[in-house]
C-alpha cells in the first residue's frame, strides 16, 4: 500500500525561496509507485497543502491533517526540505515527535545543535574536530575592535549564528569595516560568530544514512567567483562546484573520517552536509546543514549521482529510513 508523504518546503527565513525550490524537486522526482506525494507550503502567514492546480488548503496544526474536499488526509511520513527555522532549527522535529509522525531529518536536539554554528563547533572540538579561532557577540554586547582583530586577526568572517550560511555573512578586511559587518549579521540573528580566515581549499561533504549505513558520498570541491561562498556564489551560478575534488588521497582520507566522525558523535540521521577548509592536509570545519539544497544542481544531489544514486533512490531511501526507525 502506498504511503502518504507530506512534503514540507518554505519556512520563515531568507532561505524560503530556496526551499520551495527543493521542495518542488522532491514531489518531481518522488516514485510515484510507492509514494502519494503532497506539497506542504510551512509558512509564516500560513500552512497548506498546496494542490496540482495551485489550489491551497489549510493544515490543521493540531495533528497535521488536512481536509480536501471533506476528506480528511493523515499523512505517514513528514520530508522536512525546509532550509532554516523553523524546519532545520528543530521546531518542526519536536512538533512532529510529539505528534508521532515519522520525519527524514534528524531528530530536534541534533537539528537545535547544528543550527547553531558557536554550539556545534564547541560540541565537536573534543573530539578533535578543528574549527577556526572565534569570537562571539550577542545583540547588546559592547563590540571591542580592538579585542575582534587581536583574537582572529584580519580578514575574518563575520556570520550570523544560527541562520543559513549565505545570509549575514561578511568578509572583513579592515578594522573600520567590522561595525557594517556586525549590523548586517544582526539583521539575520542575535548572536554572530566572528572566525578568523583560513586561506586554503575549500570542499563540501554529504554524509547521509543510506539503506542503514551511513554513507560519505563523493566530496565537492567549491570555488568561488566572488571572495568567497556567499549568496551569489552559491544560488547565482557565481561558483564551480567539482565533484570529485581536486584533493590528495590524504586530503580525501583525513576530511571523509572527520566527517563521518562528526555525524555519528552527535548520532545524525537523514542527510547532512558539512564544508571544510584544508590546511595543508587538515580540513577545518565551518558548519553542518542537516536539511541541504536539493534541487537538481545542489552539492549533496550531485555527490548523489557522482556515488552512481539517483534522486528518486536518494528521496525514498530518505522516507524508508525514516519508517523503519523504532
Amino acid at each position: 500500500m502506498k504511503k502518504n508523504v507530506a512534503i514540507i518546503m518554505g519556512g520563515y527565513s531568507s532561505e524560503y525561496k530556496i526551499s520551495l525550490k527543493s521542495g518542488n524537486v522532491v514531489y518531481q522526482y518522488l516514485d510515484k509507485e510507492k509514494f502519494n506525494a503532497f506539497r506542504i507550503h510551512i509558512l509564516k502567514e500560513k500552512w497548506v497543502y498546496v494542490d496540482a492546480n495551485e489550489s491551497e488548503f489549510p493544515i490543521n496544526k493540531h495533528d497535521f491533517s488536512v481536509d480536501i474536499n471533506g476528506n480528511k488526509q493523515v499523512f505517514d511520513c513528514v520530508f522536512n526540505a525546509i532550509h532554516g527555522t523553523p524546519g532545520e532549527n528543530g521546531l518542526m522535529q519536536a512538533y512532529f515527535e510529539l505528534l508521532g509522525i515519522p520525519q527524514t531529518s534528524c531528530d530536534h536536539y541534533q537539528s537545535a545543535l547544528t543550527f547553531n554554528k558557536r554550539d556545534l563547533l564547541s560540541t565537536l572540538k573534543p573530539y578533535g574536530i578543528k574549527s577556526a579561532e572565534s569570537y562571539y557577540i550577542n545583540l547588546g554586547d559592547k563590540i571591542d575592535s580592538n579585542e575582534i582583530v587581536k583574537k582572529v586577526g584580519l580578514p575574518c568572517f563575520v556570520k550570523a549564528n544560527k541562520a543559513g550560511s549565505s545570509f549575514g555573512i561578511s568578509k572583513v578586511y579592515k578594522k573600520e569595516e567590522l561595525n557594517t559587518a556586525i549590523d548586517k549579521a544582526f539583521n539575520e540573528d542575535d548572536e554572530i560568530i566572528i572566525e578568523s580566515f583560513l586561506d586554503g581549499i575549500e570542499v563540501s561533504v554529504g554524509v547521509i544514512t543510506y539503506q542503514g549505513i551511513t554513507k560519505v558520498l563523493p566530496i565537492t570541491e567549491i570555488v568561488s567567483e566572488n571572495d568567497f561562498f556567499d549568496y551569489e556564489a552559491k544560488y547565482e551560478g557565481k561558483s564551480h562546484e567539482i565533484t570529485p575534488a581536486r584533493i590528495s588521497k590524504e586530503q580525501k582520507e583525513n576530511v571523509t573520517e572527520i566527517a563521518k566522525k562528526a555525524y555519528e558523535v552527535i548520532k545524525m540521521k537523514g542527510y547532512s552536509r558539512s564544508e571544510f577548509i584544508f590546511i595543508g592536509n587538515e580540513p577545518f570545519m565551518l558548519e553542518m546543514n542537516t536539511t541541504p539544497g536539493l534541487t537538481t544542481e545542489s552539492i549533496l544531489p550531485q555527490q548523489a549521482k557522482e556515488a552512481g544514486i539517483g534522486l528518486s533512490e536518494l528521496f525514498g531511501s530518505a522516507i524508508d529510513e525514516a519508517l523503519t526507525v523504532k
